[in-house]
């Protein structure tokens, strides 16, 4: 069952007006879902919004609307648990992993190393 195009445009027009399509915050929801739920960080989750065909500025209005401090925290808790779970290897292995984890999840290089540091340092001291 097809539908003509003069049926759907103005469909569409009504859903727009009533915000049940709107770019905007789709992009907010889906950044904040990844976030919290899947531990992604902004340069995935820009990826994957750039892979959906999201306005550049609604991908930056999204990626601001993530909390700096849990952004940070997340990290931390992320590189934490990856060093812990690799206590078999050598330090600076151990050390490279974290960083190489924390990027596949999508956090920036800086942020990446600063939390791998941070979780090599609670364990040696």
């Amino acid at each position: 069952m097809g539908l003509y195009k003069s049926q759907v445009e103005p469909m569409l027009s009504i859903l727009i007006e009533e915000n049940y399509l709107n770019e905007e915050r789709f992009a907010t929801q889906f950044a904040g879902g990844r976030f919290r739920i899947k531990n992604w960080g902004k340069t995935k989750i820009k990826y994957e919004l750039q892979l959906k065909k999201v306005s550049t500025a609604n991908i930056k209005l999204a990626l601001s609307q993530i909390n700096e401090d849990d952004y940070l925290a997340t990290a931390h808790k992320l590189a934490a648990k990856k060093w812990a779970l690799l206590q078999k290897d050598p330090v600076h292995q151990r050390m490279y992993k974290t960083q190489q984890y924390l990027l596949q999840k999508g956090f920036e290089s800086a942020i990446a190393k600063q939390a791998a540091d941070k979780a090599a340092a609670n364990t040696t001291s």
